[in-house]
């Protein structure tokens, strides 16, 4: 999230905003006096936490609520294992806030600059047949509702809506505290390694149920994929990280610092994408380590892009990734960026992605400076045509009608948000759109 001069523009640079103020709480208490302020003055409010949606669901014209100093620890749960976040922690803070306790969250999505209430509000996940996403680890939440009062949902204060409100998309409430259920800490193999796509295409089923957590990236123009296959294992097992030299090779140098060059030269000279994702193919992905699970499960990412993801009920993958092959050679477009698979669990969280089937998704992204339009307007009728649902946080031309229509509680989420905030006090403009006025 960045604001110049006032004005708010998120992570990818596809969403702005200029504030008629901007409000920055250091408690819940705080929250709830700005949000009892914005209601008296008539004025929609909105709480951002790191930016990283690339849709605008954070926009807020009205009061915008930077969460950023709303963060650390409000409360352990040593017996259950369950730990009491305040809403604004970024993802990144948690493994170190967690460490004294021996505890770690179960899984992570690969990017940790969110902030914990943006993250599970939108549906973020990891990657495991048998995981589902962050929002399944809620165990309770304390919200600000639309009048300024405290409103606790967990396994005692109205248990049956804790499915509904978790992945809320700021329409409910602004969250200000989050307990997750943790796992004891634990420690992650990983063989990082490439293979011919065909090969990963007809044993995925394999490789997705056989692993853990399993992921693969293609680069358009070549035949192989980039596969990270991962264990868990104790926390008492040997360690062996990447060495620090190699990893800021890998990471540093190749996936970033040389990734942002080649990125912004293809901007005038696209016929350098396909070369470079083949030399890509070569140079990375090649590597086999042992180390705690959230330096596995993330990776440092400062190109910056806009993604497009979908998620698929998993029997529908390879004809979704299929018409994805071949649209990109038909049309013949030179695309920049791998194009990233992962898995999850059913879950039953109401607007989640996964919700009520085991779950494939496909990411697309373009580098930031290149109009994606064309290309995920693309894909995303393929997606459609195969059941997909678009990720809360990420680009999509979807309506309310449309969403509807893949979505099962969705009109149940529609009449509880009729309940929470019958006013609209949280309502923007992607709001609208996605869940109708």
């Amino acid at each position: 999230m960045t604001r110049w001069g006032g004005r708010w523009t998120n992570w990818g640079r596809s969403a702005a905003v200029q504030p008629a103020r901007v409000e920055r709480p250091r408690s819940p208490e705080a929250v709830q006096r700005a949000v009892h302020a914005a209601r008296t003055q008539q004025l929609p409010v909105k709480a951002v936490g790191a930016g990283h949606s690339f849709t605008g669901i954070a926009v807020a014209p009205g009061v915008l609520l930077d969460l950023s100093d709303l963060q650390g620890i409000v409360a352990v749960d040593h017996e259950l294992g369950r730990v009491t976040f305040l809403a604004g922690t970024r993802l990144h803070r948690i493994p170190a806030l967690l460490a004294p306790y021996g505890l770690a969250m179960e899984n992570l999505g690969d990017i940790d600059r969110q902030s914990l209430s943006g993250a599970i509000s939108t549906g973020t996940h990891g990657t495991g047949a048998q995981f589902a996403g962050l929002a399944a680890q809620v165990v309770g939440i304390t919200m600000i509702t639309a009048e300024g009062e405290f409103r606790r949902i967990d396994d005692t204060h109205e248990p049956d809506l804790l499915p509904a409100v978790v992945i809320g998309l700021g329409a409910l409430g602004v969250m200000v505290e989050v307990t997750i259920q943790c796992v004891p800490a634990f420690v992650v193999h990983a063989i990082d390694e490439p293979a011919p796509l065909n090969d990963v295409l007809g044993s995925f089923d394999r490789y997705a149920d056989g692993n853990d957590h399993f992921e693969f990236y293609w680069f358009p123009h070549t035949d192989r994929a980039l596969t990270k296959r991962q264990t868990r294992l104790a926390e008492s097992a040997v360690r062996d990280p990447l060495p620090a030299v190699g990893r800021w090779v890998d990471e540093s140098l190749l996936s970033n610092g040389v990734y942002r060059v080649v990125c912004s030269t293809s901007t005038l000279v696209p016929a350098v994408r396909g070369p470079f994702n083949r030399l890509a193919v070569q140079l990375t992905g090649d590597r086999e380590y042992t180390d705690l699970s959230h330096r596995v499960f993330t990776q440092s990412r400062t190109v910056r892009f806009r993604e497009m993801e979908y998620a698929l009920p998993r029997e529908q993958f390879l004809s979704a990734f299929t018409a994805v092959q071949k649209l990109i050679v038909d049309r013949g477009w030179q695309i920049e960026f791998p194009i990233e698979v992962r898995v999850a669990a059913a879950d039953d969280r109401w607007l989640s992605t996964a919700y009520g089937r085991d779950t494939v998704y496909i990411a697309v992204h373009r580098y930031w400076r290149i109009d994606p339009t064309e290309y995920f307007g693309a894909i995303e009728r393929i997606m459609l045509a195969h059941g997909g649902r678009p990720h809360w946080g990420k680009l999509h031309t979807l309506g309310a009608q449309q969403l509807r229509e893949v979505h099962p509680k969705f009109d149940d989420f529609l009449e509880l948000r009729e309940q929470c905030d019958p006013d609209r006090i949280f309502a923007n403009t992607h709001l609208k759109r996605v869940l109708g006025a």
